[in-house]
């Protein structure tokens, strides 16, 4: 699961939704300087990506992926993951995905202070190009995935991901569907238990 699928899996609360975002960078017990909802948003995601990466579904869209992109194919399915959520965000929330998202960035600028120095750096960015809004279209998913090839020197080869997205589109969205209604169980779940 990308940035989106982190955020919306946090339930209402403003903070656990930017420990979940941020948790990336957070290594070891570093996480126990943070605020409590923000520690419990950071275990959540701990919690979300493990679960993520052993599911069956997942590791079935992975797959179709591996000979190509080899341990880079995780990472693209969060990605794609991310544009399925967007693209039918409405079988998921009753609330506009543009104001969810600006909820969310909101958010961010009222917490500012509390966040890491890498979200910090990245928020602007973030914001400015609405990445989060982009992963509802194949042509947004093909703008990130491009982004992070660079970012791996290219040597991820991402950028080319969204020709399989294309390619295995239905395929990909019905294993996103099955995984998804898991996966918001199991964080639901989860979160009572933090």
């Amino acid at each position: 699961m990308n940035f989106l699928a982190h955020i919306y899996l946090s339930g209402d609360n403003d903070l656990i939704k930017i420990g979940n975002f941020m948790a990336d960078g957070i290594r070891g017990k570093q996480f126990e300087h943070f605020p409590e909802d923000v520690q419990k948003g950071i275990l959540l995601h701990r919690f979300i990506d493990t679960y993520t990466d052993s599911h069956d579904v997942f590791r079935q869209s992975t797959r179709r992926l591996h000979d190509k992109y080899h341990h880079y194919s995780g990472v693209i399915i969060d990605i794609v993951y991310d544009h399925f959520l967007a693209k039918n965000w409405t079988n998921y929330s009753d609330e506009k995905l543009e104001d969810f998202i600006t909820r969310f960035y909101n958010s961010l600028h009222t917490n500012y202070a509390i966040l890491t120095e890498k979200t910090q750096g990245l928020m602007p960015y973030m914001i400015e190009r609405n990445w989060l809004l982009s992963y509802r279209t194949v042509e947004g998913i093909h703008q990130i995935l491009t982004q992070m090839d660079r970012r791996s020197k290219n040597i991820s080869k991402m950028q080319f991901a969204s020709e399989e997205l294309k390619e295995f589109y239905n395929e990909f969205e019905q294993e996103f569907t099955l995984f998804f209604e898991d996966i918001q169980y199991q964080a639901k779940q989860k979160l009572l238990s933090l």
